[in-house]
């Protein structure tokens, strides 16, 4: 049999995958990226222009070491593309004293010694006049939060990888895959392509080529609006943090504005509603989808609550706890996958685009993992 072409093959170059593409041909790696849309597409859940990024994880204190790492990593990128994708405008985890939000991000910075400050409802209101916080409320304001540009970023990883020697298809989908004598091979309706290990960044397609995560990874549809600050001052970008918030009617999330017109606010897991990612209607809009979010912003962000300026949907694709999915397929030596970020994943693509490349070159990571085996449910 001849040799694989390939160390290594990358299916789905969206912002988990290019990033992995960038890492692997850093280090010297023979390296194919698939894609089954364009690089970068609006597809996915990595498209549009920003994505949050703080220290002060609410999630599980065991994120915070990847955070530090992904911060190197995003300066870095910076410095090698020339390119600018990191936007520090500081950031709110706010809502009842005992709730995860403000609960848990004050347990991952007294953990892992990060600066923060704690106000309460009328603080908030004085630093920040944007917000209007119920009584009681609390607010973790951590000042190296802000931003990431995604769908860009996305583009830089993938000029990077391109520029170390990686080869990218787009239109590409991998169709399926199977192990043989000294490797795998990799099915494209295009072709067949031979390489020692296979990394799968499928996003909400993981799926289809890994079944055992179809029930882990599960798409669900998202909306976000943009609205037009009713006090364009205090929502601008420098003086309007970006901010999760929890409030009885769940937990909203929002940045300053940038990169296109008004205040961007979305609210985790929108509507419930899962989706297939092959069929679902991206251009569908309804008017809950809208007086959701408006809500939401009138009551607790009254100064950006003037009119709606744009409506989009996208996807997160939800592990049952909501944690990420990322390790070896068991029974697989050569085969490794990442996929559930489950809405807050993004800021973690130049870490997890690196455990991938160790976990697929060298069998191993130094990065702490465990959280995110993928035979936690067995």
């Amino acid at each position: 049999m001849a040799q694989p072409a390939y160390d290594a093959i990358v299916a789905g170059v969206g912002g988990m995958g290019s990033a992995t593409a960038w890492a692997l041909a850093r280090r010297g790696a023979r390296v194919l990226g698939l894609e089954r849309a364009g690089i970068p597409n609006a597809l996915g859940s990595s498209h549009g222009v920003n994505r949050i990024i703080r220290l002060a994880y609410a999630e599980d204190p065991r994120y915070v070491p990847l955070l530090r790492r992904s911060y190197e990593l995003w300066r870095e990128t910076e410095h090698l593309s020339g390119e600018r994708l990191l936007y520090v405008t500081g950031g709110i985890d706010a809502g009842p004293p005992d709730g995860p939000t403000v609960a848990g991000a004050l347990t991952s910075a007294r953990e892992h010694a990060i600066a923060y400050e704690l106000l309460d409802a009328a603080a908030l209101r004085e630093r920040f006049p944007a917000f209007d916080l119920p009584a009681g409320y609390q607010a973790v304001h951590q000042a190296d939060a802000g931003f990431v540009l995604s769908e860009r970023a996305i583009a830089v990883f993938a000029g990077l990888a391109m520029g170390a020697g990686a080869e990218l298809h787009g239109h590409e989908p991998v169709e399926a895959w199977e192990p043989e004598p000294g490797g795998l091979a990799v099915h494209t309706a295009r072709a067949t392509y031979r390489a020692r290990r296979l990394i799968i960044t499928a996003g909400a397609w993981i799926g289809r080529l890994v079944p055992a995560w179809a029930r882990l990874a599960v798409p669900e549809r998202q909306v976000l609006i943009w609205a037009q600050p009713r006090d364009p001052a205090v929502c601008a970008l420098g003086r309007l943090p970006v901010f999760i918030i929890e409030v009885p009617e769940g937990r909203f999330y929002g940045f300053p504005p940038f990169g296109v017109p008004g205040v961007k606010v979305g609210l985790y897991h929108h509507r419930g509603e899962p989706v297939d990612p092959e069929t679902w209607d991206r251009a569908r809009l309804e008017p809950e989808d809208e007086q959701v979010l408006r809500a939401g912003i009138e009551r607790y962000l009254p100064a950006a609550a003037g009119p709606t300026l744009s409506l989009q949907t996208c996807m997160f694709t939800n592990s049952p706890d909501e944690h990420f999915l990322l390790g070896r397929l068991p029974g697989e030596a050569n085969v490794v996958a990442a996929g559930g970020f489950s809405g807050h994943g993004y800021k973690f693509t130049p870490v997890v685009g690196e455990i991938l490349a160790q976990l697929a070159l060298d069998g191993r990571t130094g990065q702490a993992i465990e959280l995110f085996r993928p035979d936690r449910f067995d």
